[in-house]
């Protein structure tokens, strides 16, 4: 492709990956601008962020860049362990509640989109009635952010490994179920796909988006290392793209891009969402983990 890849979409990354010191809300967040300050990238995602001083100097930073912010409720279920698809009804409402008390924080940062994932995987016994409570807590997380923002409301679909993230939403076509019935209450209600998360799913690009794909308003870019239970990045960790003991690089990115691009997602019209989410471990630094993600996204668009 000879249109730079930034001509239809949004690039991004996700800070709370790259910057996982402040995945508890927690901590100096000046670290924004260096993806603010960054011509490559378009936009930024970012979490709850709790001090009140903190997040102003943040959101007065992202408008003066002018630059689109997404925000990301995951860590604040995944950092207490909180699940909102709990058959238990008092814990799926103290779940609800923690993701409504930031949507006003999404608000205040000028989000574009609040993102969030499923609770853990249960026994098939089960299934049915987490289904119900995932969709309840999604509607109703759906009806109070429309109260705040016109903002869509969006589900990360994960994987159901135990040695990933092992939730309920996992798979695709799973996922797909859910935004029919959710979108009934929530119209604006979609579905994130990454790429990282495809492999530990089973699915190539081509079956998540033929069981998904007119849900998908969002789109991550990253890599996953399976079935090495020694290595530190094993299962949903994030490693950097073209990991040698990863499953993705520069061709499966290339094929994920064509597949976005060939279903519309990647358009001129809305320029959506597509972020990296990675992260450093071993002798990365954050400067080389973005300098060859950015290489490595280059050299997948120009195989379009």
């Amino acid at each position: 492709m000879k249109d730079p890849i930034q001509d239809y979409a949004t690039i991004g990354l996700v800070h709370f990956m790259l910057w996982k010191d402040n995945i508890k809300g927690e901590g100096d967040f000046s670290s924004v601008s260096t993806l603010l300050d960054d011509p490559y990238f378009g936009g930024i995602e970012v979490s709850w962020i709790k001090d009140a001083a903190e997040r102003a100097r943040v959101a007065q930073a992202v408008k003066a860049s002018g630059k689109a912010l997404a925000f990301g409720a995951q860590p604040v279920l995944l950092t207490q362990k909180l699940d909102i698809n709990h058959l238990d009804e008092a814990e799926r409402k103290k779940a609800v509640d923690a993701v409504i008390g930031v949507i006003p924080q999404a608000v205040e940062l000028g989000a574009r989109g609040f993102g969030l994932l499923s609770g853990k995987n249960v026994a098939a016994a089960d299934k049915g009635k987490a289904m119900d409570q995932l969709v309840k807590s999604l509607v109703e997380i759906g009806t109070e952010l429309k109260k705040h923002a016109d903002i869509p409301l969006v589900l990360e679909t994960f994987d159901q490994l135990d040695y990933g993230k092992n939730c309920l939403i996992g798979p695709n076509a799973d996922a797909a179920a859910v935004a029919r019935e959710v979108r009934k209450s929530i119209p604006k209600f979609g579905l994130m796909i990454d790429l990282s998360h495809l492999p530990l799913q089973g699915e190539s690009c081509a079956q998540a988006w033929q069981a998904a794909g007119d849900y998908v308003v969002h789109a991550h870019m990253g890599n996953c290392i399976m079935n090495k239970p020694d290595h530190p990045m094993n299962g949903d960790e994030h490693p950097p793209l073209c990991d040698p003991d990863g499953e993705n690089g520069v061709d499966e990115l290339a094929e994920y891009l064509k597949m976005l691009l060939d279903n519309g997602y990647l358009n001129k019209s809305t320029k959506p969402f597509l972020s990296f989410e990675v992260c450093v471990y071993g002798d990365w630094t954050r400067e080389k983990l973005i300098a060859q993600s950015k290489e490595t996204l280059d050299a997948a668009w120009a195989r379009i």
